[in-house]
């Protein structure tokens, strides 16, 4: 308190921060809504994701194990040779609330030719695993992402509440009352002359010239 000049500028410069900074706990509060909604409808989404991972793997490996009890696991690893392998391996940077969100994207070869179906089924699987683990890495790393914005942004307003707030609010009210005791110390002196002025007054208008003529006489 004893840095805050006392002054009637600075009263006015403290209540406009603290409208302002009430201003800026409505907007993170409205902002942290919008982000735990987000987050529960990504916690679904997230939950979806994984179910769709574990069955696409459960569909992989059990089509590769098919294949290669009807084709020998050695023509199966024969034909996976000829696999083009995965390219165009993309991450994008998406902004979610500030933050920073890489999304992967891949784009998978076409089904290599081959006279054994069953080869060909597990391969398609082996995509659809693949596809499903990408989703799943982008919905969770997205949902972290918010996790964290809402931590930030809570951390925030608990900072503007709880500190700021208070703390501005706190300098307003020394502000005030030294103002108002100057006002009173001012107030006190004003009427501290004006009695002296009045009395003085008083003392001159007593004295009738008149009457001290009349004694002399």
């Amino acid at each position: 308190m004893s840095q805050v000049s006392p002054t009637r500028m600075n009263l006015l410069q403290r209540r406009g921060q603290l409208r302002l900074a009430q201003k800026g706990v409505d907007l993170l509060k409205k902002k942290r809504d919008a982000l735990v909604a987000e987050f529960f409808g990504l916690v679904k989404e997230s939950l979806e994701a994984r179910k769709a991972l574990v069955r696409t793997a459960q569909e992989a490996y059990s089509a590769l194990l098919l294949a290669s009890a009807f084709e020998t696991p050695e023509r199966v690893k024969a034909l996976a040779l000829g696999v083009p392998l995965v390219e165009g391996v993309e991450a994008e940077v998406e902004n979610v609330w500030g933050s920073k969100v890489p999304k992967l994207k891949a784009s998978f070869p076409e089904a290599a030719l081959s006279d054994a179906p069953l080869v060909l089924e597990a391969q398609a699987a082996f995509r659809r695993y693949a596809e499903a683990l990408i989703q799943v890495a982008n919905t969770e790393t997205r949902l972290r992402k918010i996790g964290e914005e809402i931590k930030k942004t809570t951390r925030r307003v608990n900072a503007l509440e709880q500190v700021v707030i208070p703390g501005i609010r706190g300098q307003i009210r020394f502000i005030q009352q030294v103002l108002e005791q100057r006002e009173r110390e001012d107030t006190f002196r004003l009427k501290r002359i004006k009695g002296k002025i009045e009395a003085r007054e008083a003392e001159e208008g007593g004295a009738n010239p008149h009457l001290e003529i009349g004694v002399g006489l």
